[in-house]
């Protein structure tokens, strides 16, 4: 049986991540990646105002005629979600918020029937939960994150990204939430982009964005009450401006702020909204 305040938090999370995830959020999601999970259909001739993309140069070819691809959407998306529970991740609220962006982003795909999986990650994969959809699928998802206590202390996406593209095949919307303070990630991250959809969450504490180049502070972990120093924290944050990846955006999130402005904002410009 779950302890009485997990079960709390559980429910507090669902019933925050549902009403946001079942508001404009939502609609903003699915149009973000509408068109990125499309199956081929048919043949026709093409008509004026026709996306030029979807030319079939060989059948135009053969014919002397103009003929476009017809796409229809999947029935539903692949959704992934890629989750760093590293030691850096206790630091502040980032822990929290990683969880009720998880949360949100896992709810969304339920409402727009997507399947969801979720992959937990330190220096190692840690745990690794098939995609699957509906609400209790969902919940046990969020409870599996709130539980969860890593075996490792340090993160290494590569390996988080080896793991993936060697089990999952199908096209997939990859979502990564860490905080990022591992490097030496960018070959592995555009070899995911070509075959997957791939969004990355930078969850950033503030207090962290001002620790001083050079310095060494000692922090205390908040489950274990063990002490460990971090050296040169502030060298991790330089990463001017969006990384862009083959199409891929970093969205930066703090936690003192409010995390739905910002993905909401660039959903909507990824599909063109504004």
């Amino acid at each position: 049986m779950l302890p009485k305040d997990l079960i709390k938090k559980i429910k507090y999370i669902e019933i925050k991540s549902k009403k946001l995830a079942g508001g404009t959020f939502a609609s903003d999601y699915r149009s973000r990646f509408r068109g990125k999970g499309m199956e081929f259909d048919s043949i026709r001739q093409y008509y004026p105002g026709d996306d030029v993309r979807n030319i079939d140069w060989n059948v135009t070819a053969r014919q002397n005629k103009a003929y476009v691809k017809q796409f229809c959407e999947e029935r539903d998306l692949n959704i992934f979600l890629l989750i760093d529970m590293s030691r850096s991740t206790s630091f502040g609220r980032k822990r929290e918020v990683i969880a009720e962006i998880s949360a949100m982003l896992a709810f969304s795909a339920s409402i727009s029937n997507d399947r969801v999986g979720a992959i937990f990650y330190t220096e190692n994969v840690e745990k690794f939960i098939p995609s699957a959809s509906g609400r209790k699928h969902v919940l046990a998802m969020i409870e599996s994150i709130l539980e969860f206590r890593p075996k490792h202390a340090g993160t290494k996406l590569a390996e988080v990204l080896k793991f993936f593209s060697h089990i999952e095949k199908k096209r997939s919307v990859v979502f990564v939430i860490s905080d990022f303070l591992d490097g030496g990630t960018t070959d592995d991250l555009n070899v995911i982009s070509k075959r997957h959809d791939l969004v990355l969450i930078r969850v950033i504490d503030r207090a962290e964005a001002y620790i001083p180049a050079g310095a060494i502070f000692t922090f205390e972990d908040l489950e274990s009450g063990r002490q460990f120093e971090l050296d040169n924290l502030k060298k991790e944050f330089r990463m001017e401006g969006k990384l862009e990846l083959n199409g891929c955006r970093m969205i930066d999130i703090y936690t003192d702020e409010d995390y739905v402005k910002p993905l909401r904002l660039f959903f909507r410009r990824r599909a063109g909204i504004y």
